[in-house]
């Protein structure tokens, strides 16, 4: 296992679209653990790959308890509204409120390969949809009620 480099805001990978996995190999199970090592080690609640430079459908999340792998993942329901602070190891020094759905259900593929469905709560439906996000190139200061008070670093 490794702890990768993020990709910051500004790069233009981060604004584009993942691509779904067909290979659920050695690779994917390095990429998997190294993203988790990456996530713990920057102190995160969920990273998808393309924060690590992979332009793959691949998200972690570790919320409420729970830590899922989420490949090629789907939102499939979203239930009630909740309004919370959000902030993104892709954009440093900047936190704002979102609105996001309370309750989401997912569907994706385990590192297996094998299909599965999770619902949930809160923070981890919060960090599933801001996860999926950034599979479509979007991020959450897109998102976000301050958006006009973000400044670039460097800018």
């Amino acid at each position: 296992m490794a702890i990768r480099k993020i990709v910051y805001e500004g790069d233009e990978l981060l604004r584009k679209k993942s691509k779904p996995v067909k290979d659920f190999d050695d690779d994917l199970d390095e990429l998997l653990d190294d993203m988790r090592e990456t996530m713990h080690a920057n102190d995160g609640m969920g990273l998808a790959a393309v924060q690590v430079g992979v332009l793959r459908r691949v998200v972690i999340v570790e919320a409420n308890g729970m830590f899922v792998e989420l490949i090629n993942p789907e939102i499939v329901k979203v239930e009630g509204e909740d309004i919370d602070t959000e902030g993104c190891l892709s954009v440093p020094g900047f936190n704002d409120k979102v609105k996001r759905p309370y309750r989401v259900t997912v569907k994706a593929f385990d590192r297996y390969g094998y299909p599965f469905e999770i619902t949930g709560e809160k923070y981890f439906a919060r960090c599933v949809c801001h996860e999926v996000d950034h599979l479509d190139g979007v991020l959450y200061i897109d998102k976000s009620e301050n958006k006009s008070k973000y400044k670039r670093k460097g800018k």
